[in-house]
């Protein structure tokens, strides 16, 4: 009778709802693959800040991404130990400088028990905090070195401002205070995707002066996807590489519910998300995020939570084969 339920195993709406169906166990060392969720929305006071449901909306869904990987041919969930730890603990919520610092040492003990994390958040201010506790001197996760990061998003998030609406360490600047603090490595990092209508004609010279490279979606346009993901392996090569995207870069016809909606410029199908995010395939994926969920704004069959969703299990495939 019990094998029959099984057929019920990817039913989002049946069973207990943790990350992909997976184990819940608070230890990190009991897992190769850490899934976290870090309800954290104080680092971006610039828009709604609703994203602090965005790992209890992909709980919510995400059995149904509990499969194999087609494209890769195999099941991360057989591949490696896959635990969900739960949530970071952030009783500090309001406060952001706090809420970073504790996102840090949750994820420093991550690395240091030989774990590859992958986080849902959350506003996009949780990849500074992540990164600055898993890369960079002393790491166990990238033997020291800082990591490259594969960027996708609408915003650079690379300003160099003493606050962001009061948030020191925010979702404005944290891919400028990783490069300052020796945790990413710009001349193997790229950001991918930025549009909309910026605020000011030099808007992406903040990244250019810190040694990113950018494609934003008027060359991406111009050069096409293929030369894309041929940059992307070119420029990280044998780094250590950590993946953030931000749902934002996706059109919002494919993700209505993000924080920084840019409707006024086409932003990427999934298929050309895919297709990025595979071109890492094969190198040294130390981990990565999905970020800027809005739950209270997404469509009554959670569409947007099931993208992130499925953008988290891409991740967790290119780290499982890393891993592996």
């Amino acid at each position: 009778m019990d094998d029959d339920l099984t057929v019920l195993d990817t039913a989002y709406w049946w069973g207990v709802p943790s990350l992909f169906r997976c184990p819940v166990d608070p230890d990190p060392a009991a897992c190769d693959i850490a899934l976290v969720g870090v309800p954290h929305s104080s680092g971006n006071g610039s828009t709604e800040r609703d994203q602090h449901l965005g790992p209890r909306a992909v709980r919510h869904v995400s059995a149904h991404n509990r499969r194999i990987h087609k494209a890769f041919g195999f099941s991360p969930w057989e591949r490696c130990r896959i635990n969900d730890l739960g949530d970071v603990p952030l009783p500090e919520g309001m406060d952001n400088e706090f809420c970073v610092e504790r996102i840090s040492t949750y994820f420093r003990r991550i690395a240091d028990a030989g774990a590859r994390p992958v986080a849902i958040g959350g506003d996009h201010g949780i990849t500074g905090a992540i990164v600055q506790g898993i890369a960079g001197v002393g790491s166990r996760l990238t033997d020291g070195r800082p990591v490259a990061l594969l960027h996708i998003d609408a915003h650079t998030d690379s300003y160099d401002l003493p606050h962001w609406n009061g948030a020191i360490k925010s979702a404005a600047n944290w891919a400028d205070y990783l490069v300052r603090q020796g945790n990413v490595d710009p001349g193997r990092s790229l950001q991918i995707g930025m549009r909309g209508n910026p605020r000011t004609l030099t808007w992406l010279q903040p990244s250019y002066d810190l040694g990113y490279e950018v494609i934003e979606m008027e060359r991406y346009r111009e050069i096409g996807l293929t030369a894309t993901c041929d940059l992307i392996r070119d420029r990280i090569g044998d780094a250590p590489v950590y993946i953030t995207f931000d749902l934002d870069s996706l059109d919002p016809s494919v993700a209505p519910a993000v924080s920084n909606l840019e409707a006024g410029v086409t932003g990427f199908t999934i298929d050309e998300a895919n297709a990025m995010l595979r071109a890492v395939r094969g190198l040294n994926v130390v981990g990565g995020d999905v970020v800027c969920l809005l739950p209270t704004k997404d469509q009554p069959n959670n569409i947007t939570a099931m993208v992130a969703a499925h953008v988290l299990f891409e991740i967790v495939a290119l780290v499982a084969e890393a891993r592996a």
